[in-house]
């Protein structure tokens, strides 16, 4: 029989040291709880898949194709201000090009203006200079035959004194003029 003490604490709602199915240990691995535990981890996965499937991941799905579309737009956006950049390139290398061959014709024709303006010049100094030359040579010419006059006349005065001084003796001016002619011919 038991004895009053423990027949009251248990009575008396106190805890007793071992459990109250006989059994000790984990609960999941008990047999007698075993079912009811399956059906509501069966029910708790059902509402998390449902929950997920309804409502967590569809959003994640929508946030995923926004963030896809976007990426696509950007990537679409960057090719075609890429082109846009290189077509700009190519325009400004093309200009670039024009400029250099358009200096490079106006130096040319600059160039070539200045040389005929140049050879103008010159052709005109060259005219200019050759008939002063010419003019020179015939004023140099006409005095020459000048002086040579004025030389053959000079000689004809002053030959028969020096020959008095010389010889004593005045030589005939017709002996003079003779003299002085072939002297200048040499």
């Amino acid at each position: 029989m038991a004895s009053p003490t423990t027949t009251g604490a248990h009575s008396a709602g106190t805890s007793v040291p071992h459990d109250a199915h006989g059994s000790g240990g984990f609960p999941p691995f008990q047999g007698d709880t075993f079912l009811s535990q399956i059906l509501w981890l069966v029910i708790a996965f059902g509402l998390l898949y449902w929950l997920l499937s309804k409502v967590a991941l569809p959003r994640i799905a929508g946030i995923l194709e926004v963030r896809g579309q976007k990426i696509a737009r950007d990537l679409e956006e960057a090719q075609r201000l890429k082109a846009e950049s290189e077509a700009a390139g190519a325009a400004y290398e093309k200009s670039l090009a024009d400029a250099r061959g358009n200096a490079q014709a106006i130096a040319a024709e600059t160039h070539a203006k200045v040389a005929a303006e140049a050879e103008t010049t010159r052709k005109a100094l060259e005219a200019d200079l050759t008939a002063k030359l010419q003019k020179a040579e015939a004023q140099i010419t006409a005095a020459k035959t000048q002086a040579m006059t004025n030389v053959r006349g000079i000689a004809i005065e002053t030959a028969p004194s020096i020959v008095l001084q010389l010889t004593g003796k005045a030589p005939a001016a017709e002996d003079v003029e003779k003299a002085v002619d072939a002297a200048l011919k040499s």
